[in-house]
């Protein structure tokens, strides 16, 4: 024998309740099916109580919706004539009763408690009876004559004994399928309406599957089961397949509504399994509730959480080491009705803290301050201190207890996302650790966790990508082709929620149409930095990346209160690493302080691993002595194109067509892009130095970089000649030109030099790029990295590669 307990939605519209008649009528055993009522009519029977007693004639018009509702469900489910006629009989009766008790509120102005749980009866007794119409072969029982409570601490409560005896002589003798009205009930000594509360038809359904000790209790409802958190927070979340009774308890407790908490214990005394499952999708295996979960590895089996989270302190130094001063809280909250749902005790006994819902902060507040008045008065303990718009989450999992570090992981994730944690708890069976943050931190903090405790199936990145040029755009079109590769084999979802061009932006948490950003950025608002950078901190979004491909400066002023709201940040742009010292340290120190990533590899060498290889070294314990490098690739490229005829102005010319040079060639022919990457260079080789310390030897003429760009071009060819008699000379001693950038213990250097063929730069081609590096370990042989060291597609491919290093976070 089953019990089958049918939700609201699963009886709120035709083809719900048509879904219900297939699943009861296809079981092959004996059944009893527990229903709510129609979708939303509870919260109608209750608004309307509301209005009624008033005094709002508007009662009027919601009850007869009702009717209407109720009427127009009947009609079109109950094909047979005569039972239609002699359901809807019934029902009017029940309505025409109701109407009375609506009018008698109304004229008296007046809605006890008593009244109240005798109106929103008429629910599940309207719902049972269309239920039992539209089954075959089914019969329905009254639930006011077995389920019984009894009024204790201005509660009523169940009256176990008498239930589960009133329970079994009823259905002593059932033959045919039982449908039964949840949530309500009677007093055991009145006979007076009462009822079990929200989600009380779950519990009907648990009382009486435990005192008929049934098969399985089967809760019907809209969703496949338990989810691993809420899917409308994070969509990757999933049905649980398996969860032990405590794993389920504690999930509920903390927020996830699938099945009302005091619905686990009846059957869990008796071991009855417990399966949830989705009257719109019966196919589903749902989730299945027991005694003990079989081949269970996950640690974490859930993420659960209660917005509307006020926390109480109560503290006093009179606390420490007095017996009684927490039996004295819990007594008198208790006492009147208020519910705890967390504590969290100092060690030194002089805090302790209490999460309650919102609704009943206030009045806790005001019973604990009497409580304590004498301590209060006389300075022994301080009045009471609530701090409210917060939020409980709970990470569940009975494996926790089997898994070292379980609580440092998870206080790790929320520090590395900037979300503090206010107070937290954890029992002794390590089933649950529950902590309090910010409601503003509540998403954030879901998706985190979520994806750091592997309930996702993929890890995310969420992106804001700026600057949308050459850099930017291979990065885009290089992340749209990688996008199905690494999600199949790093099971990695880079979501890009943000495209900022020069002048404006676009956003979208969910993840922007890679296809058609172009077009999204030109019909967006117009935008600025400061737009932009309040926009990415408000978006409060986890595993967040900013990713620099610009070359402003005002972008690269954003990075220190990006990094400081937690945001990771990977850098094209030079300017932030070779600006001024203290700056570059504090961004760095920031990003360390605060468990973020702030990366700039290709700064210097566009994809080549220079930066990452100093680093290695220096954290292995290696000294960075000597640095000499040729870091220009497009000096590079105009000093192995100049030839008898190519001459110097057309080598430039060349290096802007193809794309190695700036936009303006002047900013690399003044070599203050070389000077910013030995500066960047030799920070991270571990000294100090600005760029103003860089001792530089240049070779054009300071004028040509003075007046328009315009000007340079005109005036460019008049340096051709010279540079051709140079050229000849040096061909001559079979020698080449290149800009070398050098370090030597802390002094730089960049300068025009002539090496020979048996120098390593002197067989560097095109654009490449080239470093040795001597250090301690490599003292005798300097290590040597080279290739291509400019364009847009390596360089796109650099700062990919530092967004996929942040992925192993």
């Amino acid at each position: 024998m089953k019990v089958l307990k049918f939700g609201g939605t699963s009886v709120g519209s035709v083809e719900s309740i048509m879904s219900l008649k297939k699943i009861v009528e296809s079981q092959g055993e004996q059944l009893i099916v527990v229903v709510s009522a129609l979708g939303g009519i509870t919260d109608k029977l209750i608004a309307t109580s509301r209005l009624a007693a008033r005094g709002d004639k508007a009662y009027r018009m919601e009850f007869e919706a009702m009717v209407k509702r109720h009427h127009d469900m009947i009609d079109t489910i109950i094909d047979d004539s005569e039972k239609r006629s002699s359901l809807t009989r019934v029902i009017d009766n029940l309505f025409e009763e109701l109407r009375s008790i609506y009018y008698g509120v109304y004229l008296i102005r007046d809605l006890s408690e008593k009244i109240q749980a005798a109106i929103v009866s008429y629910g599940e007794r309207l719902s049972s009876h269309i239920v039992a119409t539209l089954i075959d072969g089914a019969q329905r029982y009254n639930s006011r004559d077995f389920i019984k409570t009894l009024h204790k601490h201005g509660k009523n409560i169940l009256d176990s004994e008498l239930t589960v005896q009133l329970v079994k002589e009823t259905f002593r003798n059932q033959t045919k399928t039982a449908v039964v009205p949840g949530f309500i009930s009677t007093d055991r000594d009145s006979g007076e309406i009462t009822n079990l509360g929200r989600g009380g038809s779950d519990y009907t359904a648990s009382i009486i599957a435990a005192a008929l000790d049934a098969d399985a209790l089967e809760i019907w409802t809209d969703v496949d089961g338990f989810m691993t958190a809420d899917p409308k927070v994070i969509p990757s979340a999933y049905t649980i397949n398996e969860l032990s009774y405590v794993e389920a308890m504690e999930l509920c407790n903390f927020g996830a509504k699938v099945v009302y908490p005091p619905t686990i214990y009846p059957v869990c005394v008796k071991n009855i399994p417990i399966k949830v499952k989705n009257t719109f999708n019966p196919e589903n295996a749902g989730t299945t509730i027991k005694s003990h979960v079989e081949n269970d590895t996950k640690p974490i089996k859930g993420i659960s959480s209660i917005k509307g989270t006020t926390l109480i302190t109560v503290t006093g130094l009179s606390m420490v080491g007095v017996i009684g001063v927490n039996r004295r809280i819990f007594t008198a909250l208790a006492d009147n009705g208020i519910s705890v749902f967390m504590v969290s005790q100092a060690s030194s006994e002089n805090s302790t803290s209490i999460g309650v819902r919102d609704v009943d902060a206030d009045e806790a507040v005001e019973v604990l301050n009497r409580e304590f008045a004498k301590e209060i008065k006389t300075g022994a303990m301080f009045p009471m201190h609530a701090e409210s718009g917060l939020a409980t989450i709970a990470i569940v999992g009975e494996n926790m207890k089997h898994t070292p570090g379980i609580a440092g992981k998870l206080f790790g994730t929320l520090g590395r996302s900037g979300i503090s944690v206010i107070a937290c708890a954890q029992g002794a069976s390590e089933t649950n650790i529950s902590f309090v943050v910010h409601t503003k931190y509540l998403r954030k903090a879901l998706n985190v966790l979520h994806d750091s405790f592997f309930l996702s199936e993929y890890k995310v990145l969420n992106l804001f990508v700026c600057g949308i040029g050459t850099v930017g755009g291979n990065l885009i079109e290089q992340i749209k082709t990688q996008y199905d590769e690494l999600t199949k084999t790093q099971r990695l979802k880079l979501n890009v929620v943000g495209v900022a061009s020069s002048h404006n932006a676009i956003f979208n948490r969910d993840g922007i149409d890679l296809d058609n950003y172009k077009t999204l950025l030109a019909e967006s608002e117009p935008s600025s930095c400061e737009k932009l950078k309040q926009e990415i901190i408000g978006m409060n979004i986890f595993n967040s990346v900013f990713v620099d491909c610009t070359a402003s400066k005002e972008v690269a002023e954003m990075y220190q209160d990006l990094l400081e709201h937690n945001v990771s940040v990977v850098a094209a742009n030079k300017i932030a690493a070779s600006g001024d010292y203290d700056s570059y340290i504090k961004l760095k120190e920031t990003a360390l302080r605060r468990g973020v990533k702030f990366l700039f590899e290709t700064n210097v060498g566009a994809g080549l691993p220079i930066i990452g290889t100093i680093k290695d070294l220096r954290n292995s314990g290696d000294k960075i002595l000597k640095i000499e490098a040729v870091l220009s690739g497009t000096l590079n490229f105009i000093f192995n194109e100049i030839s008898a005829d190519v001459p110097f102005s057309e080598t430039v010319r060349r290096a802007k067509e193809q794309g190695y040079s700036e936009p303006d060639p002047r900013i690399d022919l003044s070599g203050k892009d070389v000077m910013r990457k030995l500066v960047i260079l030799t920070r991270e080789a571990g000294y100090k130095v600005e760029q103003a310390d860089v001792e530089k030897h240049l070779f054009i003429p300071n004028e040509f970089f003075e007046g328009t760009e315009e000007d340079f071009w005109k005036n460019l060819p008049s340096l051709d000649a010279g540079f051709e008699e140079k050229r000849k000379v040096l061909e001559a001693e079979n020698k080449r030109w290149r800009f070398v950038a050098k370090m030597d213990h802390g002094k730089t250097k960049v300068s025009l030099e002539a090496v020979d063929q048996h120098h390593p730069f002197y067989m560097l081609e095109g654009s490449n790029n080239i470093v040795l590096l001597t250090t301690e370990r490599y003292r005798e042989y300097p290590m040597l990295i080279q290739g291509y060291g400019a364009g847009a597609g390596v360089t796109a491919a650099g700062v990919f590669a530092n967004i996929m290093s942040i992925a192993n976070i």
